[in-house]
């Protein structure tokens, strides 16, 4: 299908790219354009204008910066997955930026476009939520920090104000004694997570003394498996670990779709987070 008719700039810097989305509501910033096109072509989304984000140097990259690893918003999954950067300071990401598509995709596709697209079958919006990264918006007026927790709102809605643009996403590295993993159910290599479970588990003493896991496509947002995180908490791994995981569903509301009712999804994530969680914790 052929998109509406739409207008096209590209702009030059972050505060032309903010002035011209602010300057029209129905804007919207392109970038690497693997989540907008489609719903373009489908004639699901109607944007006035186009403000072409893709060549800004103050957008791209991935940076040490000492506690945190800063991932800019134009570095595409292929990009992260790849950084040693992001391997040694935040692996849960580049675990989960691997499983995104095909690998097409991930040569186009933006870590800060998936994240901006909050589209709660996406694998990297679940994982931002577990690691409570911090995403960074810019406008025409300066820059704000949001935290994850508050950063999507609904489906397919984030707190993005108008005028705003995501400059990048900061990730805090745990440290020492943390093991990650992202558990993915998917019918092809190139399809949404049907269920996805993000996990990172700190183990001393043979013993789980905090777990963090995030859930993809158990809802209208990323979510935290909060009940599950607070029953692993001292537990050594066998069948209490398996219990526990039994709660990652508790306060969910998955979809129905064609691929999966509620209940289906609800036994995935309950299967899933005890997967992620014994491969995060060490024990395959």
């Amino acid at each position: 299908m052929i998109p509406a008719k739409f207008d096209y700039t590209r702009a030059a810097t972050v505060e032309e790219a903010c002035q011209a989305l602010a300057a029209d509501d129905e804007a919207k910033a392109l970038a690497g354009g693997q989540s907008l096109l489609p719903l373009l072509r489908l004639r699901l989304a109607y944007p006035s204008t186009l403000v072409d984000i893709g060549r800004l140097p103050e957008l791209q990259g991935v940076h040490d910066r000492g506690d945190h690893v800063f991932i800019g918003a134009l570095a595409t999954h292929d990009e992260v997955m790849r950084s040693p950067v992001v391997t040694a300071g935040c692996p849960l990401v580049a675990l989960a930026a691997a499983t995104v598509a095909d690998p097409a995709v991930r040569h186009r596709g933006t870590f800060g476009g998936s994240l901006a697209h909050a589209d709660p079958a996406g694998d990297l919006p679940a994982v931002v939520l577990a690691l409570d990264g911090v995403l960074v918006a810019r406008s025409a007026s300066g820059e704000r920090e949001i935290p994850a927790a508050a950063f999507f709102a609904d489906y397919l809605e984030t707190s993005l104000e108008a005028g705003e643009i995501l400059a990048g996403v900061k990730i805090p590295k745990l440290g020492e004694g943390w093991g990650f993993h992202y558990e993915k159910f998917h019918r092809t290599a190139q399809a949404w997570a049907i269920v996805g479970v993000a996990a990172a588990v700190r183990r001393s003493n043979g013993s789980i003394q905090e777990a963090r896991i995030g859930l993809t496509n158990m809802g209208p947002t990323p979510l935290r498996a909060r009940a599950a995180e607070t029953a692993l908490q001292g537990l050594e791994l066998g069948d209490a670990v398996r219990q526990a995981c039994g709660e990652a569903a508790e306060g969910t509301s998955p979809p129905a779709d064609l691929h999966g009712q509620p209940d289906y999804r609800r036994h995935l994530a309950r299967v899933l987070t005890h997967r992620a969680v014994r491969t995060a914790a060490g024990t395959p």
